[in-house]
């Protein structure tokens, strides 16, 4: 039995009955203040955001909670001009990838300095935040990269399902054979190896990373070249669908129109995977390279939450932060809304049903193999990361050959880092 579900009866019992709360209540020294909140989300992420403020604001009534949201894209954008501006929220939602670059301008506040709780994360989101030594960000939950397959295709071709410790040659000869007995109908899975993601993993099963502390490439050509050059012959040999059939069905991903058998993603697509098939889907491990070795898998934040250098209240943001991650009654609220919990108390806390559930489930299986997290990406990552897909297109098309690629490749992402 896991601990979401051991501890999910007696826990909404306590929050209906008493209305348990992780941060503590009453009044708060001082007089009244005011904080500005601003992250990025839907109506429905908003419906339950105003629940968790008036929660806090029950437990806090000193402190008034001035909320604002905005789509992705839009979110950003504003950050952008308010930070530049001087004029940045108190409490505000931060993405993985834009952490290093936020906290290198000097415009979020370390929360060491603060009386924020974090002594409730889990253990892969211990330090998770950090740059250099700061506390930066606290996640709110998180999900880690992995293998979805369909079961029925797998027994369709005579392959059995892969468990913990599958390693990448068995993978392979997974796709091999699934390939094979599909007879250009199925096929064992899409290439992985043009999703950078994917190569993160391969790097750090070997000790290598994506980026050095330094923001800099973590890795060589010569990498890249072996990593590509094993893509190039899977496509070439039939054992990944056609690019051109996946460039059919997009936005559709293959293995929701039963076309593959695996892919990798990050966990937290597995809801929406599952409501666009009525295919079985189930979750699996990543391949290693040696049976027995590390995993290359991590927790990595869905979002964390930062508060502002220049916050004339830095003790208020500290107690909202804290409540946001820490309150049971809020990871009862969110549920997976913003990934799993991050902290041992709301992931307890958190009703999770169907996908959701199998998520949660998964991570706490792999647990023990996830190694802490590598650096937050440098400015420009996300840039990098779509010419990694792009440039490995390139290949799976027959427009460039590899080691041409690779150069290309390091071209741009250097020249991004560089700017």
């Amino acid at each position: 039995m896991t601990s979401i579900k051991r501890f999910r009866t007696a826990l909404a019992a306590l929050l209906l009955a008493g209305g348990l709360t992780a941060c503590g209540g009453g009044d708060d020294a001082g007089g009244d203040v005011t904080l500005r909140f601003s992250w990025w989300g839907n109506a429905d992420r908003a419906a339950l955001m105003q629940q968790s403020i008036d929660l806090f604001q029950a437990a806090h009534p000193t402190i008034t909670v001035t909320p604002s949201f905005q789509e992705f894209e839009a979110y950003w954008q504003k950050m952008a001009t308010e930070t530049a501006g001087g004029n940045a929220p108190d409490v505000l939602q931060m993405d993985f990838a834009y952490l290093r670059e936020y906290a290198d301008r000097n415009v979020l506040l370390d929360l060491k300095k603060t009386g924020v709780k974090v002594d409730d994360l889990i253990p892969a989101f211990q330090g998770v935040g950090e740059v250099n030594g700061a506390l930066y960000g606290i996640p709110t939950g998180g999900n880690t990269w992995c293998m979805f397959y369909n079961p029925k295709l797998l027994t369709e071709a005579g392959v059995e399902e892969p468990r913990t410790g599958i390693t990448w040659d068995q993978y392979h000869a997974l796709l091999d054979t699934v390939s094979k007995k599909g007879a250009g109908r199925t096929y064992g899975g899409s290439n992985y190896r043009s999703v950078i993601y994917s190569f993160e993993s391969y790097l750090l099963q070997a000790g290598a990373t994506l980026y050095t502390g330094g923001g800099k490439l973590g890795f060589s050509k010569q990498q890249l070249i072996d990593y590509w050059t094993v893509g190039k012959q899977y496509i070439d040999d039939g054992r990944f669908i056609p690019s051109e059939k996946v460039a059919q069905i997009e936005p559709a991903s293959p293995i929701t129109k039963d076309l593959i058998a695996t892919e990798f993603r990050w966990d937290n697509f597995f809801a929406r995977y599952a409501s666009e098939t009525e295919a079985e889907l189930k979750i699996g491990p990543v391949p290693v390279t040696t049976a027995g070795g590390p995993t290359g898998q991590y927790l990595k934040p869905a979002m964390l939450l930062s508060a502002s250098a220049r916050t004339d209240h830095p003790d208020e943001a500290a107690k909202l932060i804290s409540f946001l991650i820490n309150d049971p009654q809020v990871g009862r609220i969110f549920g997976s809304n913003r990934g799993i919990p991050a902290t041992n108390a709301q992931r307890d806390a958190a009703v999770l049903e169907g996908p959701a559930l199998a998520i949660a489930e998964y991570e706490e299986a792999i647990a023990p193999l996830l190694q802490k997290a590598p650096p937050a990406p440098p400015k420009g990552a996300g840039t990098i990361e779509a010419a990694f897909l792009r440039i490995a297109d390139e290949i799976s098309y027959g427009r460039s050959s590899v080691p041409d690629a690779v150069d290309t490749f390091f071209t741009e992402a250097e020249d991004t880092l560089a700017g």
